[in-house]
């Protein structure tokens, strides 16, 4: 399945256990179409969340779309990626 790289803002920086809510809808709505594997969370000098970067496993960009469609995030984009591995440079 193609893995995505969604990209979301934070309008202002949260915390982790205030983000919490947002990451368990979009857990709650995923499908077979469009999964969420994991995150990265960018933080400022207080370790609150100023921008999310999350791998999914999806079918297409529409069906991520349509999985995060209700959730109050901004998304900055939504792109197709593969796995460069340093290993592969040896």
């Amino acid at each position: 399945m193609p893995k995505f790289l969604a990209v979301h803002p934070f309008p202002a920086p949260v915390s982790i256990e205030e983000g919490t809510p947002l990451g368990k809808a979009v857990k709650a709505k995923t499908t077979v179409d469009a999964y969420w594997v994991c995150s990265w969370a960018q933080l400022n000098e207080e370790g609150k969340v100023v921008k999310l970067f999350c791998k999914w496993n999806a079918t297409s960009i529409a069906a991520i779309r349509a999985v995060i469609a209700d959730i109050p995030m901004p998304t900055e984009g939504i792109y197709q990626m593969t796995v460069v591995d340093s290993e592969d440079f040896r």
